[in-house]
C-alpha cells in the first residue's frame, strides 16, 4: 500500500498530540496516511503497554488513518544505530510516502529527539540502493520521501511553518483523549505526571489557537523542516 504521508512517533499518542489535526485535514482532502509507533510506551507511568495498544487502535480509527504499525523498540532505550535504522527503512520502503512526519527535534522526553534523528537518518538511507532490505522474503526497492517535517511537542519550539487546521481540532482532541490512561482524570488514583494535568490537556487547544492567531485563522499546527520552505509564488502564502 502506497501512502501519501507516513507519521512516526516514539510513543503511541505522540503523533496525535503533535500532528493529529493536520492528519485529519489531509485525510479529508483524500490523502492516505499511516502511523508507525517506535515503541509501545511500556515505561509510561500510567496504564500498560497492552492498554496503550488498544488506545492507539482507537485513536487511529478516530483519525481515519489507513494503517498503524508498532515496531516494538525498547521504550527509553532504543538508539540510532544500524539495526533500528533498517527497521524504519523497511517501513519507508513498504509504504513509499511522499512526506514523513516525525518527532520534535528537541524536547523534554529523550525518546522524542532520539526518534526524530533516527527517523530522519533512515529517510536518507532508505534512498540508497546498496542498502538491501526485504519484507516477507520480498526484496524492497529504494525509496526516499520528498519531505521530512518535525511536529512540535512539549517545548515551544519556533515553527518554520504552520498549517491551518481550523475545523479539525475536535477530531484531534478526540484522538488524544482515546488515550484515557495517559491524561487528566479527576477520578484517577494513579501517580501524577507532567502530562496528566488539566493544563496539559488545555494546552492542546490553546497552543493551536495561538498559532492560528498569528496567521489569522482559528487553529494551526506548527512544524520544523530540514530544508528551505518553498512556495510557488508570493500570493500562495496565507
Amino acid at each position: 500500500m502506497k501512502l501519501d504521508i507516513l507519521a512516526f512517533g516514539a510513543h503511541p499518542d505522540d503523533v496525535e498530540l503533535g500532528a493529529g489535526a493536520t492528519i485529519a485535514k489531509e485525510i479529508s482532502l483524500g490523502k492516505k496516511v499511516g502511523i508507525v509507533d517506535l515503541t509501545r510506551g511500556e515505561l509510561g507511568t500510567r496504564g500498560s503497554a497492552d492498554l496503550r495498544d488498544i488506545e492507539a487502535a482507537n485513536a487511529a480509527e478516530i483519525l481515519g488513518v489507513s494503517v498503524r504499525e508498532n515496531l516494538r523498540f525498547a521504550d527509553g532505550f532504543f538508539v540510532n544505530d544500524k539495526m533500528h535504522q533498517l527497521e524504519i527503512i523497511k517501513m519507508i520502503r513498504k509504504y513509499q510516502p511522499e512526506i514523513v512526519l516525525c518527532n520534535a527535534i528537541d524536547d523534554r522526553h529523550i525518546d522524542h529527539s532520539k526518534g526524530s534523528k533516527l527517523v530522519s537518518d533512515a529517510c536518507f538511507l532508505s534512498g540508497l540502493m546498496k542498502i538491501e532490505t526485504e519484507i516477507e522474503g520480498i526484496q524492497q526497492e529504494k525509496w526516499r520521501p520528498k519531505q521530512v517535517y518535525h511536529y512540535i511537542q512539549w517545548k515551544n519550539i519556533k515553527p518554520d511553518f504552520v498549517i491551518n487546521v481550523s475545523g479539525f481540532m475536535d477530531k484531534k482532541e478526540k484522538s488524544v483523549l482515546a488515550y484515557a490512561s495517559q491524561f487528566f482524570d479527576i477520578n484517577s488514583n494513579e501517580p501524577e505526571t507532567p502530562i496528566t494535568s488539566k493544563n496539559f490537556i488545555d494546552s492542546i487547544n490553546y497552543r493551536a489557537r495561538d498559532f492560528g492567531r498569528l496567521i489569522g485563522v482559528d487553529f494551526a499546527e506548527g512544524y520544523t523542516t530540514e530544508r528551505y520552505v518553498a512556495v510557488e509564488s508570493l500570493d500562495k502564502l496565507i
